[in-house]
């Protein structure tokens, strides 16, 4: 695990509760997604309107990164990894950059778990697993990653089918050890943005303002009665730190991804819950 990226990330957040208290994300910005490819002729990700920054080289070596996690699915390599990229990851990490203090790198990057570098990136962010499957050398690498300070974020998977293949997976990394839910009043639903509920965010495609129950709550949940219910579980280490969190019957990312997309949905579910709890879980993560 990169030290000196810890320590440098550590000393700015002391200033992200006070930064994140006054912060506002500002007009709603419409951009829409154009086709084409996602990569630019630069080897960056195409940012659609997104906007860009450029990092500092005397902190070049101190930012954080958001770390997508590129896995195989039954029938090997499949899309579900690349869920909401590269929008997401791009839209969260310039939500991160412009409300908070620390200083993030505009493009995120995306690496196999197996890979050397994996080590030099404190979070990572596995999205649609629910019908992942890890290698036994995938197993071995997230393993030795989480018990030697690494933060896992596993987002966007809906049911209980999903659920138990995530889970069995996980066991396979951790057969001692069970994902449990984590209770509203846990630091990370309180440490930056104070949230009075554990948030459910549908995808853009599912969330309309009259799309509503019989006693006019507002519908979220996506598919079957195994759906209706958020759910979040963490995984613990021996010394009772968080290693992972696992956001189940919700969909942070197509909250951070889609913003620009629709003025409702971005108010109702960008600003008020998938950005606020995704800098909580980024905050926490970095500082336990």
């Amino acid at each position: 695990m990169n030290r000196s990226f810890i320590a440098a990330t550590v000393a700015c957040l002391v200033l992200l509760i006070a930064a994140s208290s006054i912060a506002q994300f500002g007009n709603f910005r419409r951009y829409g997604r154009r086709g084409g490819s996602i990569i630019g002729a630069d080897g960056r990700p195409e940012r659609r309107g997104i906007p860009d920054w450029k990092v500092d080289d005397r902190f070049k070596d101190d930012v954080f990164t958001f770390c997508r996690i590129r896995y195989s699915s039954y029938g090997g390599y499949g899309g579900k990894w690349a869920v909401d990229y590269p929008d997401a990851d791009l839209n969260f990490s310039y939500r991160l950059q412009q409300l908070t203090a620390i200083h993030t790198h505009p493009d995120g990057v995306i690496l196999e778990l197996t890979d050397p570098k994996l080590f030099d990136y404190p979070f990572i962010y596995i999205i649609e697993p629910g019908e992942l499957q890890f290698s036994d050398s995938e197993v071995t690498a997230l393993r030795a990653y989480l018990l030697n300070g690494g933060f896992l974020m596993v987002d966007d998977f809906w049911g209980q089918v999903e659920l138990d293949n995530f889970l069995y997976e996980m066991k396979r990394v951790f057969p001692d050890r069970d994902a449990t839910e984590v209770p509203l009043e846990h630091p990370i639903f309180h440490c930056v943005y104070d949230l009075k509920e554990r948030p459910q965010i549908p995808a853009i495609g599912r969330a309309h303002p009259n799309h509503v129950d019989s006693e006019g709550n507002l519908i979220t949940w996506e598919r079957g009665a195994d759906t209706r219910d958020p759910h979040y579980r963490g995984l613990y280490d021996d010394n009772g730190r968080m290693m992972a969190i696992i956001c189940h019957n919700t969909d942070l990312g197509d909250g951070w991804e889609r913003e620009g997309e629709d003025e409702w949905y971005f108010k109702e579910f960008s600003e008020k819950k998938a950005y606020p709890l995704g800098i909580n879980i980024v905050f926490y993560a970095m500082t336990h």
